[in-house]
């Protein structure tokens, strides 16, 4: 238990860290690639996601997608990698090699698609390398370049206001 609580403020100091240091680098460059971070205990049209890639004219293989769960077991669904709070050593860092290599890829487009406030979710939205940060509306507006404020659940309006956005800041490819 002390460890836990250890580990939830080594993160909340990290996670200060970065969001403190954190330069914004806008660039006009088109969306190529898309990263996209969901709690798993709150999204459960996941098919629905999968198919931004199509919406943004981006390759299927150029989309990964990662899932947290606040479960201690290893989930099993079609998203790329699913993490958890065991995936965090007691001084907050990362301890699941595929997860610090989401973190460690340059995305044209992170989408961080969760609305609760959870500590290690914000952690890799922060800590990501991407170019570009979007996500639904979340407390903490230091985290991404673009907050679009809708249902979690209503995926489509979401979509449909994120395709409508990039085109206006000229970022999706034709």
């Amino acid at each position: 238990m002390i460890l836990k609580g250890f580990k939830e403020k080594s993160i909340k100091k990290q996670l200060s860290s970065i969001l403190k240091n954190r330069q914004l680098k806008f660039s006009d460059k088109k969306i190529e690639s898309v990263g996209i971070i969901l709690s798993a205990d709150e999204v459960n049209d996941f098919e629905s996601l999968k198919t931004l890639s199509t919406r943004l004219n981006v390759l299927p293989n150029k989309l990964k997608i990662i899932a947290y769960t606040s479960s201690k077991k290893e989930m099993t669904y079609s998203w790329d990698v699913c993490f958890n709070p065991n995936d965090f050593t007691w001084n907050g860092r990362v301890k699941n090699a595929e997860l610090q290599t989401f973190i460690n890829t340059e995305f044209d487009l992170l989408i961080s698609y969760y609305s609760t406030d959870v500590t290690t979710l914000k952690y890799i939205t922060a800590a990501s390398k991407s170019v570009f940060k979007t996500s639904i509306f979340q407390k903490d507006k230091r985290l991404n370049d673009l907050i679009i404020n809708t249902d979690l659940q209503n995926v489509e309006a979401f979509k449909n206001e994120l395709y409508k956005y990039l085109t206006v800041l000229n970022k999706i490819k034709e």
